[in-house]
């Protein structure tokens, strides 16, 4: 009996010991398992989700900073600087753009929108005054931003950005301003740089066989590496298909001046210009449609040269009949024959027939040249009743590819002279078939021989 209350007494003991660890224990727990539940539907992580700032909260969902960002409002309140939509649609370079989709460059878009958050609460009363230095606030990227005052418009700025929409959304975790533009940290800028100048690929420039001089019998020198952009070496006709949408140019190599310009994307770009321009469908569907010269072309552009395209309106290629386009290369021959491998403007090429009269343009459709002359205060190309007016100029111009519209569609003058050709030659043939002149020349051949006294030997002088 002793020994049974002795027992019962030391559990009781026991258990009046261990109830203080326990209900230190239970608040830690409730306090863990509200950290690791979702967040508060007033939140400002929410409110940025469900506001007018769409863009941004797109680009948060692609980044997957979603936990990130729970988790932050979990510990401190939260200042977040939304651009707004505008400046992430239209204002933000396109190229900038689809850098930061690419999946391969998710760090720099996970740097760029933490640097658009501050983990503190920053309302308008705590901006400084116009007089002030800038106050300078760590981020939850790598770089910090710097609270101050526009010079110009007194609206309050966050570095080179003007805010424009001050506290717009207020919850008791964190307030959103709305910024004018995008903030762009300097690590992100130079990624983006890198990447665009093709200075992070690593991979093996191909280097073809050496090359023996047969003079001296020695290794030539190679060609100093060209600075990235700058201009083709080679003609614009060796980088061309052999024929027409055969096969393609050469392909760039990477780290060097090929491969620089995005060649695809300007020939798209400006394709539809000339779908939204109006009036040149039909040009537009035998580049994209018809012919593979969008392809070639953008691939000529990438390589670095620049091209001047005479695009003929609708009226015009509504003329051209079926056996014109029906043979086979016809259409890559005729567009060919409207593209100069030169950059030309509306303005260039006037000056240039204003100051020499005629001006002979090369083309792609070798050997035959584009000529322009002034006329009626305009650019008039080709000759006689084949010519055609520049109708609407400077439909696009990127500094690498040029669009001017014309009113017709132009072919070489010597597709148009084989019937006056023709003509002379049968002119030629009635003179040699004159038997009259024929026998004066013998009479006078024979007299000239006889006056040598060899005659006899010609059976024609008998």
């Amino acid at each position: 009996m002793d020994r049974r209350f002795c027992g019962l007494a030391a559990a009781l003991l026991l258990l009046v010991l261990l109830l203080p660890i326990a209900a230190a224990a239970l608040p830690h727990r409730a306090a863990s398992n509200a950290t690791g539940a979702q967040i508060n539907s007033n939140s400002v992580l929410v409110a940025l989700l469900d506001s007018h700032y769409t863009e941004l909260a797109e680009l948060v969902e692609k980044a997957l900073l979603l936990q990130s960002l729970e988790d932050a409002v979990g510990r401190h309140n939260l200042t977040i600087f939304a651009p707004r939509n505008e400046a992430l649609e239209r204002d933000l370079d396109p190229e900038f753009r689809r850098f930061l989709l690419e999946p391969r460059n998710l760090r720099s878009l996970q740097t760029l929108l933490l640097s658009h958050i501050v983990p503190a609460r920053l309302g308008s009363p705590q901006w400084p005054l116009p007089d002030s230095r800038p106050a300078r606030h760590p981020t939850l990227g790598s770089d910090p931003v710097h609270l101050s005052v526009a010079p110009g418009s007194g609206l309050p700025a966050v570095d080179s950005a003007e805010v424009v929409r001050p506290d717009d959304v207020v919850r008791p975790d964190g307030v959103i301003h709305g910024i004018q533009r995008l903030l762009i940290p300097r690590a992100v800028q130079e990624d983006f740089n890198r990447r665009r100048s093709l200075r992070s690929i690593a991979a093996v420039i191909p280097e073809g066989a050496p090359e023996v001089d047969p003079r001296t019998h020695r290794l030539k020198k190679p060609a100093p590496p060209a600075p990235a952009g700058s201009a083709p070496a080679l003609p614009i006709y060796d980088a061309m298909a052999p024929g027409p949408s055969l096969a393609p140019a050469p392909a760039p190599g990477p780290d060097g001046p090929r491969g620089h310009f995005h060649g695809e994307a300007l020939v798209k770009d400006f394709i539809h210009t000339l779908l939204h321009y109006g009036g040149y469908n039909e040009m537009a569907d035998i580049l994209v449609n018809l012919t593979s010269l969008a392809v070639e072309m953008g691939r000529l552009v990438s390589e670095g040269y620049v091209l001047t395209v005479l695009a003929p309106n609708d009226e015009a290629m509504a003329k051209l009949t079926t056996d014109q386009l029906s043979e086979p290369g016809a259409p890559e021959q005729i567009v060919y024959y409207h593209i100069i491998p030169e950059y030309q403007t509306e303005e260039s090429m006037y000056n240039a027939v204003r100051r020499f009269g005629k001006v002979r343009y090369d083309t792609l459709r070798l050997p035959h040249k584009m000529v322009a002359q002034e006329a009626d205060g305009s650019v008039k190309f080709g000759q006689g009743d084949g010519s055609a007016y520049l109708f609407d100029p400077d439909i696009y111009t990127d500094g690498r590819i040029s669009v001017q519209g014309i009113d017709g569609v132009l072919f070489p003058a010597e597709e148009t002279a084989p019937a006056s050709t023709t003509a002379a030659e049968k002119k030629v043939v009635k003179v040699v078939a004159k038997p009259r002149e024929v026998w004066k020349l013998m009479e006078v051949a024979c007299s000239m021989l006889g006056a040598f006294g060899q005659h006899s030997h010609f059976s024609s002088c008998q």
